[in-house]
C-alpha cells in the first residue's frame, strides 16, 4: 500500500483509530495480493476455503455466520467456489433438509498452494514488527474484535 501523499495535511487521522486501522488493513491487503498473483482469489474466498476445509459438512449458513455475511452472501460465496470446481454441497445423512459443504480434490491442492504463499508472504509482511511486537498486536485486536 502506498504511503498517504506527504505533500497533503491529514489533520488528526492518524489519532483516529478506524484510520489507522483501516490503512493498515489495505496495506494486509496488498500483501495478501501480491501473495496471491495469478490466482482469482480474495481474502473472503480464501478465508471461506480455510473454513470448509477446516471444518467439512458445514452448512451454507454456519460458513455465512463465521464469515460475517448474509446467508444471500455465503450462497453467493458458494456458488463462486462451485463454479470453479473448488467446493461442492453434498447431501448431510443427519439433515436431508440442508447441504454440507466441502472442497474438492482441486480444491484442497489450490487451498494447499494458497496457504504456502500467503503464510511466506505474511511472515514478510509481519516481519516489519517484532516478534513481542506482532503478539501485543495480535491480542489487542483480537480484544478489539469481541
Amino acid at each position: 500500500m502506498k504511503r498517504p501523499a506527504r505533500q497533503l495535511y491529514y489533520d488528526d487521522l492518524h489519532e483516529h483509530l478506524g484510520y489507522v486501522l483501516r490503512r493498515a488493513q489495505l496495506a494486509g491487503f496488498e500483501a495478501f495480493r501480491q501473495a496471491t498473483h495469478g490466482v482469482d482469489i480474495s481474502p473472503a474466498r480464501y478465508t471461506a476455503m480455510v473454513i470448509v476445509h477446516a471444518n467439512p459438512g458445514l452448512t451454507q449458513s454456519a460458513l455465512g455466520a463465521a464469515l460475517g455475511t448474509a446467508r444471500s452472501g455465503a450462497m453467493t460465496m458458494v456458488d463462486w467456489l462451485e463454479d470453479r470446481g473448488l467446493a461442492e454441497r453434498r447431501n448431510r445423512p443427519e439433515d436431508a433438509r440442508s447441504w454440507g459443504l466441502f472442497l474438492t480434490p482441486r480444491g484442497e491442492t489450490q487451498l494447499r498452494d494458497l496457504k504456502r504463499r500467503v503464510r511466506a508472504n505474511d511472515a514478510r509482511f509481519a516481519g516489519r514488527l517484532a516478534p513481542s511486537e506482532l503478539a501485543t498486536l495480535r491480542k489487542l485486536l483480537d480484544k478489539l474484535s469481541g
